[in-house]
């Protein structure tokens, strides 16, 4: 007896698998690990840089200093760091030797800005959560649970002609009812496989998913245009602040313009790049994610065609990959662990590979093989 068939006949002997639990549907992930990777770095990102940005500013103080003149005391002092930080407005002359006004304001908001940017960031996974995992959740349970059965009863089918095969006294009549219901495709189960063709003609989920990645790619594409905004238009450590108003406009002794440097420019230039950067290195992910859906992912679907329920490639059923089908099974391979049959097949397939005679049927492996319709010629029997 050969190994290969000592093996399938250990492993078909309690092949069928248990019912499925109920924690099955707590278990299904309903976003792909590169999706989920990109939720967790463009929104967890800005927030822990504004933590960064708060935490500076509270244990700094004051985030300006202004070069005061020396016959200001401590209070005036005091006074032109708050006026010049509540107005952030830079003075400067142009090549023509007029005077010119450059607000600042941009930088005071800046920690919050990037609150904002993590909202944003967030907006797409909510457009998923709530317009697409529903329908998504439901398909993904349909069809694990389909692919089980469906499992379940091919690996009955084969017991059965496996057992009536050995017990035939004519083993030509045997295989002439076999190739009888075989053309009359009594071995087919098609409700799963026509579940997953409708899925082909159904375009729902397929585009939540590539406008969940455009809107991701837009606000990337804009958090970078505003951040090398702000570098080249508002960022400077140094300006000059006027404090002559209100009060102290008719004073003589007040300098039109006082020099102040911004503390915290280091700290916030630092976030800035970082956070651009690392929003550039993301852009190229998600235009990955979105060009999946351009290819089929026929590695999982090709497992299940030896069972002879399923024959939905052979049939080359699968046309244009921009569908729901293509996105379920994005999602069905993210799933794999919860898809028990799939190991079971994987083992099955690796062991008729190992097989040393192909044309000879006689383990429950080749004879699993001929009922989906892999095997063309008659099996031999010594």
């Amino acid at each position: 007896m050969s190994l290969s068939h000592t093996a399938a006949e250990y492993m078909l002997s309690d092949a069928l698998l248990p019912d499925p639990s109920s924690s099955r549907a707590k278990g299904l992930r309903l976003e792909l690990p590169s999706d989920r990777l990109l939720k967790f770095v463009t929104v967890g990102l800005p927030l822990c840089l504004v933590s960064l940005a708060f935490a500076r500013e509270f244990s700094a103080g004051s985030q300006i200093s202004c070069f005061s003149p020396t016959n200001f005391t401590g209070k005036q002092s005091a006074y032109a760091d708050t006026a010049c930080w509540d107005s952030l407005i830079n003075h400067s002359f142009d090549t023509e030797g007029h005077a010119a006004t450059n607000s600042l304001w941009a930088l005071k908001v800046f920690p919050y800005s990037l609150l904002v940017v993590a909202v944003l960031m967030y907006l797409p996974y909510l457009l998923w959560r709530y317009a697409a995992a529903p329908a998504l959740h439901s398909d993904l349970l349909f069809i694990i649970d389909e692919l089980d059965k469906s499992y379940n009863r091919s690996v009955r089918l084969v017991q059965h002609m496996r057992k009536v095969q050995q017990d035939s006294a004519e083993p030509e009549r045997f295989w002439e009812e076999y190739e009888r219901a075989r053309q009359e495709r009594y071995f087919e189960f098609p409700l799963l496989e026509r579940y997953l063709t409708c899925k082909q003609h159904t375009h729902a989920l397929a585009f939540i998913y590539i406008l969940r990645n455009l809107l991701l790619l837009l606000f990337l594409a804009a958090t970078c245009l505003y951040l090398v905004f702000l570098h080249l238009n508002i960022f400077q450590d140094e300006f000059s602040c006027s404090i002559k108003t209100g009060l102290l406009q008719a004073e003589p002794h007040i300098p039109p313009l006082i020099p102040c440097k911004l503390v915290f420019f280091s700290v916030f230039q630092l976030i800035s790049i970082s956070l651009g950067s690392i929003y550039i290195l993301l852009i190229p992910v998600v235009i990955y994610n979105a060009l999946q859906l351009c290819q089929w992912d026929k590695g999982l679907l090709s497992v299940y065609e030896m069972l002879p329920a399923f024959d939905l490639l052979s049939r080359r059923m699968l046309t244009c990959p921009l569908n729901d089908l293509n996105v379920i099974l994005l999602f069905l391979r993210a799933n794999i662990s919860e898809l028990s049959s799939f190991g079971r097949l994987s083992a099955v397939s690796a062991l008729r590979e190992a097989t040393a005679n192909k044309e000879d049927i006689d383990t429950v492996i080749d004879f699993m093989t001929l009922l989906a319709g892999l095997e063309t010629t008659r099996p031999k029997h010594q």
